[in-house]
């Protein structure tokens, strides 16, 4: 995991132990995608997930939106499965919902002046990480 900005594995545990909604930036309805697993595993594990993909209307059985400030404010994590390159703008768009608490980007995602910015506005980051791998691990020590 590589957490930045001071956040720590067990800050992280009680971040994900107390949110309910995670925005999928990047969501996909195709079953072989980390992006559409990970969300049902999400869904499984009582969270609400909100894609957020321009091109689809529904995904999962729930509304998709095209942007993050287009869905509802109940977004406390922002789990983004894009290239690095279009991690900005999504950051920048995050930071303006009133609930958010953790940006999380997945494997191979890694933009250093977005999570500079983030962190800037008191928001934990993890880049380069998997979301799915680091939740497993808290529950098999439940």
């Amino acid at each position: 995991m590589r957490p930045t900005g001071g956040s720590d594995s067990a800050s992280l545990t009680g971040i994900l132990q107390t949110s309910h909604t995670v925005a999928v930036v990047g969501a996909s309805p195709n079953t072989m995608r980390p992006s559409h697993w990970i969300s049902r595993y999400l869904m499984e594990q009582g969270y609400e997930v909100i894609p957020i993909n321009p091109g689809h209307d529904e995904l999962f059985g729930t509304p998709c939106y095209a942007r993050l400030t287009a869905a509802p404010d109940s977004i406390e994590i922002v789990n983004i499965f894009r290239r690095s390159d279009q991690v900005l703008p999504i950051v920048e768009e995050a930071l303006q919902l009133p609930r958010l608490r953790l940006i999380w980007m997945q494997d191979h995602v890694y933009h250093r002046a977005a999570a500079q910015l983030a962190e800037a506005a008191g928001i934990p980051v993890v880049m380069d990480d998997c979301i799915y791998r680091f939740h497993r691990r808290i529950v098999s020590r439940q």
